[in-house]
């Protein structure tokens, strides 16, 4: 769900002009996953920017008070969704912890770091959500600490149907800045893309791997 309309655009307009999101439909992205994509998001050099640091923390913390208020808890996924998650939990002035995406292997082996008590309510902070997988990880890490969850913000989602499939799974609700197809309409009326790239762009959030397959080599 997103938060609200002109928010969205407002989040994708910032992140396009400090090229933080790319869009390149003729010159697929390779992730680390294998698949060929038309875009790639940097959203951490939001926080170089002030203005558009601020922007995103206010926006990331009217999320939480409208959608999240019984919230008593902040946590960030690591390692993108930390600095997001501590400028929310100042502002509110609550208490953050952040979660790894796996245990350390030394010392007191934590996944979770900072101080957690049964039964406390947390809002999951992140910086980008693709498929989810990552995200629910870390509300899963934080549910069998006993940590109850309120739901997750985040600053961008490309808004895939596996994400959505995998958050209703979770049982845990997203509110999102802005998505993939704000970022296009954005795109398309500040002239960060031509008209003719629309159809490859949004066939690319229907079936990535199928995109990806077509756009290989």
């Amino acid at each position: 769900m997103i938060f609200n309309p002109e928010t969205a655009e407002q989040v994708a307009l910032n992140l396009l002009k400090i090229k933080a999101i790319k869009l390149r439909p003729e010159k697929p992205f390779l992730w680390a996953s294998g698949l060929y994509s038309p875009i790639y998001c940097d959203n951490r050099l939001a926080l170089s920017y002030p203005e558009i640091r601020r922007f995103i923390r206010q926006e990331l913390t009217r999320a939480v008070r409208k959608h999240f208020p019984q919230a008593n808890l902040i946590a960030g996924v690591a390692t993108a969704g930390i600095p997001q998650g501590v400028l929310v939990a100042e502002t509110l002035e609550l208490p953050f912890v952040y979660v790894r995406s796996e245990a350390k292997s030394h010392g007191m082996t934590n996944r979770i770091e900072g101080r957690i008590e049964k039964g406390q309510t947390a809002v999951v902070v992140e910086d980008l959500v693709s498929t989810g997988k990552s995200s629910l990880a870390a509300v899963e890490a934080l549910r069998q600490a006993g940590v109850l969850i309120a739901g997750m913000v985040s600053s961008f989602t490309y808004g895939l149907p596996l994400a959505d499939e995998n958050f209703k799974k979770a049982d845990c609700r997203l509110i999102s800045l802005s998505d993939y197809h704000h970022l296009i309409q954005a795109a398309l009326n500040h002239h960060y893309i031509e008209r003719s790239m629309l159809r490859s762009l949004e066939s690319w959030r229907e079936d990535p791997k199928k995109w990806s397959e077509q756009h290989r080599g």
